[in-house]
């Protein structure tokens, strides 16, 4: 299986290691991360400036690139700059939960959507933002079983996954509402900083990605890069 790692914290994020040391018992590892953090930056790509785009040892023997874009601009680097071939992108291990309408908003997330416009099976792994990514990688094997076993490959090629403290266990989910609630706080002069707090639904349905992870269930959730609203467009088309 050849492989193509990124992220949207950085090319020397503490989690990225463990995540390569993993993969490399999945196959050949190829990884392309930004050179810095590129959290909330979706699907963005550079497309008016140019970008530097540097081979790195930080990973050992792994061929690893440092580029200053964007998670989805690492993708396309990885595929389509490398001229490379690769049955899986894996972008991760985010440190903080991408669940909910955060989805629309992450880098780690955004990566994954770039892969499937260009024809590549991808998964994101997202992890507590109070968790360790030691404590994370052994769940993984748990995880890829699961998806095997239950032929989630057959049905979707695009998943979103998140991993909480102490996994009790595996939800197939849908996305949930807001995970995070939404303010701005004053800092000195002009400035300010957006904050938030996690919203917690005391009625958990562990069908939804919000919910399973408040629960300590790993959330399982196929997503498509099509945005197309198919029920209006249905009836659209009847008028």
């Amino acid at each position: 299986m050849r492989i193509l790692i990124t992220n949207d914290d950085g090319i020397a994020a503490p989690a990225l290691p463990h995540l390569v040391n993993w993969a490399k018992s999945l196959g050949e590892v190829t990884v392309v991360a930004p050179k810095i953090e590129q959290s909330g930056k979706s699907q963005a790509i550079d497309f008016f400036r140019e970008v530097e785009i540097k081979r790195t040892p930080r990973l050992g023997e792994v061929e690893a690139w440092a580029m200053d874009s964007t998670p989805a601009d690492c993708v396309r680097f990885g595929i389509t700059g490398l001229k490379k071939e690769y049955d899986l992108v894996i972008s991760g291990i985010n440190r903080g939960f991408n669940l909910g309408h955060d989805i629309a908003y992450s880098g780690t997330v955004g990566a994954i959507f770039e892969a499937a416009r260009l024809g590549v099976p991808a998964i994101a792994f997202s992890m507590d933002y109070e968790a360790n990514a030691e404590n994370v990688i052994p769940y993984l094997d748990g995880i890829l079983e699961f998806m095997n076993e239950n032929s989630l490959w057959e049905y979707g090629s695009l998943y979103n996954v998140n991993v909480p403290n102490d996994a009790q266990g595996i939800c197939i989910t849908r996305q949930g509402g807001m995970f995070y609630s939404d303010a701005f706080e004053k800092r000195d002069g002009d400035y300010y900083i957006q904050v938030g707090e996690p919203i917690r639904n005391p009625d958990l349905d562990l069908t939804v990605d919000t919910d399973a992870v408040w629960a300590n269930h790993i959330s399982i959730s196929p997503l498509t890069e099509n945005r197309t609203d198919k029920e209006v467009l249905a009836k659209l088309m009847e008028k």
